[in-house]
């Protein structure tokens, strides 16, 4: 066969995939060469949502952060929250109250199951699957106005604070919750039936995307990916943060690491994750969702009406920002794509001396060109899918 390929003098085509593409979204371009429909060579050029994320951290408060920490992983962006909050407060030498660790879990998993959902909906969507893409988007819709319930916006919630959080939980909301689960453990169910043992959907992800364990830990794999490749890795388990040593939780994996196995890890963390917000709710303490320490929390309009020192407060942590003692941190939490690290370093001023984030869907999308090497084009869809690939988190 290579003989009759040389003697027709068949020629490499090379083609620009993104960024103006339906599956890039405007974030990635892919740059493939083809014999045929056979994929050569990939290579993968980012940037294009590079809003100097790291930079901008440096010029504002400790404070100030937060809402940037929103725009990383941006369907997911709680948890986000929670990784640069428990960052800080490690490197100030406090731990946030007992209440306020389980209400960060339960807002973490929450967003979790927005991530997951939305991840497979749009695989389903992409690959044709515009049934299982209206469940699980409405089941997404649902768990967003939790959300909003807790938070007062969708997508870029601002809900944590350094030693705490904006409010505790509302009246009606684990109520509330226990209804959202009911129906999204519905939804599941139909999407499951939708695209488990759908022939065409196994046809177009079995097999495809796959990722050896010894060279996706290489690559820096963490997350959902890695857990597909059958290694057993995640932070909440490895390096446990807040409370999660105290539930009782399975991190599920696969075997090869393909795409088929990237889904079914993730639809399996969207029952995890629900059964770590109810096991919360069971366990939830009473008391203060703040720390006592009004030299580094943010106070309470409340309290800036009604204490002059909780108003002279006020006005020296926005405009000089709280003061960490000189020193360096890295923590790692996980993230809907896997583990988010936020390193800091501080000079003993009102700033971030240094703030770099680790995000993990930038060793994924780095490895798209190993795991399409050899596959077809059409390939390109599921595999960008699958590994969940955030503008916001990969280019900060």
């Amino acid at each position: 066969m290579p003989d009759i390929e040389k003697d027709l003098g068949t020629e490499y085509m090379v083609i620009n995939m993104g960024p103006s593409h339906p599956v890039t979204h405007g974030t990635v371009k892919f740059l493939a060469t083809l014999d045929g429909e056979t994929i050569i060579d990939l290579k993968v050029d980012i940037g294009y949502l590079h809003r100097g994320f790291e930079k901008m951290c440096e010029n504002g408060t400790w404070q100030q952060v937060i809402p940037y920490t929103d725009r990383l992983n941006y369907v997911s962006p709680l948890i986000n929250n929670v990784g640069y909050a428990l960052a800080v407060e490690k490197l100030i030498g406090v731990q946030a109250p007992e209440r306020c660790q389980y209400i960060r879990v339960i807002a973490s998993e929450l967003s979790r199951i927005a991530d997951h959902l939305t991840n497979v909906a749009a695989g389903g969507l992409e690959l044709g699957a515009f049934t299982a893409f209206l469940y699980f988007v409405a089941a997404r819709e649902l768990v967003w106005d939790l959300i909003e319930m807790l938070c007062g916006a969708r997508v870029t919630a601002n809900y944590v604070r350094i030693g705490g959080l904006k409010n505790d939980l509302p009246d009606g909301f684990q109520e509330k919750a226990k209804q959202v689960f009911a129906r999204c453990r519905e939804l599941w169910k139909d999407v499951d039936k939708l695209l488990t043992k759908n022939r065409i959907f196994i046809d177009r992800v079995k097999d495809v995307g796959n990722m050896p364990a010894d060279e996706a830990i290489a690559y820096g794999f963490t997350g959902p990916c890695l857990r597909a490749c059958g290694v057993p890795y995640d932070v909440r388990k490895s390096q446990p943060y807040l409370v999660y040593d105290r539930f009782d939780f399975e991190v599920p994996i696969g075997e090869t690491g393909d795409n088929f196995d990237k889904y079914l890890v993730r639809m399996e963390e969207i029952l995890q994750s629900m059964r770590i917000v109810e096991q919360a709710f069971q366990q939830l303490p009473s008391g203060p969702v703040n720390i006592d320490m009004p030299q580094f929390r943010w106070q309470s309009k409340d309290d800036i009406g009604s204490r002059i020192d909780s108003l002279i407060f006020h006005f020296k942590t926005v405009i000089e920002g709280i003061k960490p003692p000189p020193g360096e941190i890295y923590q790692a939490v996980e993230g809907g794509n896997g583990e988010v690290g936020f390193y800091l370093v501080s000079d003993g001023t009102g700033k971030p001396y240094k703030c770099r984030v680790r995000p993990p869907c930038f060793p994924l999308t780095a490895a798209m060109s190993r795991m399409m090497k050899g596959r077809l084009i059409a390939d390109i869809v599921p595999t960008f899918d699958m590994i969940n690939m955030i503008g916001g988190e990969c280019d900060r």
